[in-house]
Parts: structure tokens; sequence; C-alpha cells
């Protein structure tokens, strides 16, 4: 593998880090190695997560906007849904931010979900570090809002922002134990709709119940086609990042990304063709039996 262009990755070289973060999705031959070889920042990763509908896009376009125009670099990784056949991206990347593609301190890059059920692509963990390796100021990621399984991104991102709005009043209470309860920071976005002030204090009131001596979930109102609350969202932002890395969610939320990790080590030889492959050979044999299949992986 030529390694001339990983030397730019630190400079924050489009096409190097474009290059590169292909090759780790592709777990090309060599890309372990590199990634062992790059030092990495401690940029904060920023998730954005919430049910389709709730404006993640346009409230992350405004949130790039404000940084961009403060001379802050930003990087966004948009996880879209994929394919389950191709594994592809069935989105590709957000039009709602074009406003913003040439501009030379934001860096773009859409994803593929690839089957995964938590929200993020499988490699989103890589590719994040390949970032941190960059000098950005921010990376942003978006999830694709699949609901309570989402909670992964809490594993990844230092601060996760949970958006709603306020026709979300009445699911409260089912997906509180949820996405709810790994939030950082609550948005309500589009809150000049009717309802979003009863939404907003029953928010509040969550928020209180769930405090610890760390940190108190903010609820910010964003009205994000209008550029209001944005100012908010980031002050609760950096606030947040300033609580110690080893208090006790955000230690719990550490083990889950390693956890995650090892689980990818340990099933990095098994690969969905081989499944596929071997499943058409099996199936057809008489009382074919799915656990029966897999017991030949179980680890001893």
């Amino acid at each position: 593998m030529q390694q001339d262009f990983i030397k730019k990755i630190p400079y924050g070289e489009t096409r190097a880090l474009a290059r590169f973060l292909s090759l780790v999705e592709n777990e090309t031959v060599g890309y372990k190695e590199i990634l062992a070889s790059l030092t990495f920042r401690t940029t904060p990763v920023i998730g954005i997560t919430g049910p389709p509908g709730a404006g993640k896009s346009t409230l992350i376009n405004q949130l790039a906007n404000h940084l961009l125009t403060n001379h802050k670099k930003v990087a966004i990784v948009a996880v879209d849904p994929s394919s389950p056949f191709t594994h592809g991206a069935l989105m590709g990347d957000r039009l709602r931010m074009s406003e913003h593609f040439l501009n030379p301190s934001l860096f773009i890059r859409s994803m593929a979900t690839r089957g995964s059920l938590g929200g993020l692509a499988p490699k989103i963990f890589e590719v994040c570090d390949v970032l941190r390796a960059a000098p950005f100021d921010y990376i942003i990621i978006e999830t694709v809002g699949v609901g309570q399984s989402e909670v992964e991104i809490a594993g990844l991102a230092d601060t996760t922002v949970l958006v709603v709005v306020p026709e979300a009043g009445d699911e409260i209470q089912t997906i509180k134990s949820g996405i709810m309860e790994v939030a950082d920071i609550f948005v309500i976005n589009k809150a000049d709709r009717d309802g979003s002030d009863i939404f907003y204090k029953n928010m509040l009131s969550l928020s209180h119940t769930n405090a610890n001596e760390f940190w108190e979930i903010p609820v910010i109102k964003t009205i994000a086609t209008q550029q209001k609350g944005i100012e908010a969202l980031i002050e609760a932002i950096h606030q947040h990042a300033a609580i110690p890395p080893n208090s006790g969610k955000k230690l719990h939320l550490l083990a889950q990304r390693a956890l995650v990790m090892i689980k990818a080590l340990r099933t990095q030889d098994i690969s969905l063709n081989s499944l596929e492959k071997e499943l058409k050979e099996n199936l057809d044999k008489t009382n074919f039996n799915l656990y029966g299949f897999i017991e030949k992986f179980e680890l001893k």
C-alpha cells in the first residue's frame, strides 16, 4: 500500500482523508498498521440522534454554519440506511448541506449501516479515529434514527444530542428507557409547533429525575430552519465537554465502546458472503437448525 498520501492526513488534506477512509471501510490490507501509526487528537465527537423527521440534518447544517462562521474546522459523518443487498448508502451525501460542500473547512462523509441495527456503520469507530488524526475542531455524527437500538451512538460520541419534536410527547414513556437515557442533551426542534411548551416542561421533569452529581441534561428549544437555539445548543455541548472523562456515565460508555470493538475484532474473519455460501450448502439438509449451525463459531 502506498503511504505517501498518509502524510497529508495530519494536515487535513481532503483527498488523502477520503482515500484512507475508503481503505478503512473496505478493510484493505495494511490499513490497521497505518491506523496504529497515526497520532490522534482529542477532538470532541458529537452524536446527533433521534427519530426520522425530527430535523437532524437541518440542525446539523445550522450547527456547521455557526461553527464555520466562527472559523472552526468541522467533519460530518452522515450514517445512512443501506441496501440489504449491495450494502451501499441509499441516501448519499446530504443535499441539505450542499451550501457548504465547497467550504475548505468542512469535510462530509456518508457511510452505510451495512446491516448494523444500532444506527451506526460497522467501521464508524475507526473512521472517527482517522478524523481525529486530522486538524478538525469538531466531529459530528448523524445516525439514521432507527429507535431504541440507536443507543450505540453513546458508546462513540463524547456528547450525545437527542433531537425530538413536540409531536413526540405521547411517545416519551415508551422510549425513555432507550435512547432517552443515553442522551446528554435534549433538543426540542421545530419548537414553534403546537404543544412545544408542555412538551418542554415534561422533558425538564424527566431531565431532573435522571440528574446526577456531574450533569443534569439541559433541554434546548430550537427552530433549525430559522437558526434559533443554535448558540444555546453549542454552549450546552461545551459545558458537557468539561465533565471529567472518568465520571460514572462516561466510563461506562467507554467500556461499551471497547466491547463493541472487541466483538468486531473477534468476528473479523467471518464475512456475510461466506456465511451465505455455507448456509446455501446446508439449507437443503434435513432438520437444518440455525442454532446448531452457529455452534462452531462459539469461542471456547
